[in-house]
């Protein structure tokens, strides 16, 4: 992702910088919003393409997305707790309209404010599901900011309470388990290689230029639900390189992700 305010992501993850992956064989389930659905060899062989934007990729003809073969798409909500991209209001209504599966993520800050402080700021500014078979959990881009300390100055203790404290929060509120978007750089350094997360949230993975993604850890008995394997993709009826991620499942999976079923 890139930075807006800064925005998203961009080292990194918000994942980003490297060439298309390769397809490999994937692990025969798929973490899905409620834990881990068990999917037939068929389905783990099978991804479902996306991307993620923000800001950053300007006006988007969410029509021409949407016919040239991508299904879903991740669209920055929020950053901190006083920072909304300018371009969400219009991309997430349009991305529904032009059928496109659609999430809302939020830029986490973990130095700035509590982890329920900016879960309540995304759910009050679009990170709010709704069933209406169109509509992903909400994620969390859990990564290094563009400049400063990589842990936002916490220590692995205090940033694995706060990843609770927003996952938590943003469980009451909306009913889902939050998909956590991150490195296994990132993670295992920041949080210390916590496995308490894998259990609940689905992983949203950022490598890029790598036939398959570095897990981080405890996800590495399940398996990914997203990946971002590449910053420097294109696709139709956006100008410049967007990121484009996979879904670990075909399209069914995937709505079945969105309807929580």
């Amino acid at each position: 992702m890139k930075f807006f305010p800064t925005h998203r992501k961009q080292p990194r993850n918000s994942g980003r910088s490297g060439i298309r992956a390769a397809v490999v064989l994937l692990a025969a389930t798929v973490l899905t919003a409620a834990g881990l659905a068990v999917a037939s060899p068929a389905q783990a062989q099978t991804r479902t393409a996306g991307i993620d934007v923000s800001n950053y990729q300007g006006s988007i003809n969410w029509t021409s997305v949407k016919n040239a073969g991508v299904q879903w798409a991740y669209i920055k909500a929020t950053e901190g707790t006083t920072y909304k991209d300018p371009r969400f209001n219009t991309n997430y209504p349009a991305a529904h309209a032009a059928g496109v599966i659609r999430g809302a993520y939020h830029f986490a800050r973990p130095g700035s404010s509590s982890g329920a402080a900016q879960a309540n700021y995304f759910v009050s500014n679009g990170g709010a599901w709704s069933a209406d078979n169109l509509t992903l959990p909400g994620a969390v881009d859990l990564e290094a900011p563009p400049s400063g300390a990589a842990c936002y100055g916490l220590s692995t203790t205090a940033m694995r309470n706060w990843i609770t404290d927003f996952y938590n929060t943003y469980k009451a509120a909306t009913g889902r388990d939050v998909v956590i978007y991150t490195t296994a750089s990132w993670w295992n350094t920041c949080t210390g290689s916590w496995t308490g997360m894998a259990s609940k949230s689905p992983l949203w993975i950022a490598h890029w230029g790598a036939s398959a993604p570095t897990l981080p850890a405890g996800w590495s008995s399940t398996t990914w639900t997203f990946w971002q394997y590449t910053a420097t993709g294109s696709v139709s009826g956006i100008s410049g390189n967007v990121d484009r991620d996979h879904f670990n499942g075909a399209r069914d999976r995937l709505l079945a992700l969105a309807n929580n079923t």
